[in-house]
């Protein structure tokens, strides 16, 4: 079946900016929630990473800070839990000591990957707080752009 390209384009809005899954997106728009996957899969083959898109935006809307920490105290969590099975087991010292060696491996890991995947995030956060922004701009000073100025920004952000 021949989908528009509105339906792809309020899945990808959807996706990003929504932060719906693809089984609601579908619910809302139509289309099977396989052929959202393909699209999803078809704009990352041609440079379109749907999920980095929602990242960003979700980055542009809380600020980096919000969302590492959220990150970082998740897994703290997690990591406690973590140690309170550990100190409660019934295994000898053994296994407990690798548990725990393991376990702060791979906070160790956690910690050092959410530093490095964070540049890349905020510089695409920061490219789309400004096209927010300059959308707004247009819209409320230079009301008769908008419709040029999207005609532009439509093919320049995929």
């Amino acid at each position: 079946m021949a989908y528009t390209a509105d339906q792809r384009k309020k899945a990808r809005e959807a996706f990003v900016f929504k932060r719906q899954s693809p089984p609601t997106i579908s619910l809302a728009i139509g289309v099977p929630a396989t052929t959202i996957r393909r699209w999803k899969s078809d704009a990352l083959r041609k440079g379109d990473d749907w999920g980095v898109a929602r990242s960003a935006n979700l980055i542009a809307g809380q600020g980096l800070e919000a969302v590492v920490m959220t990150v970082v105290e998740d897994f703290v969590m997690l990591t406690h839990a973590s140690m309170d099975d550990i100190k409660g087991s019934t295994g000898d010292i053994d296994t407990k000591v690798k548990q725990l060696a393991s376990l702060a491996d791979s906070m160790t890991k956690a910690v050092a990957a959410a530093a490095r995947v964070t540049p890349k995030i905020s510089e695409l956060g920061v490219a789309q707080d400004v096209l927010q922004r300059m959308s707004s701009f247009v819209a409320e000073n230079y009301p008769q752009h908008a419709d040029a100025f999207l005609e532009i920004l439509e093919p320049f952000s995929s």
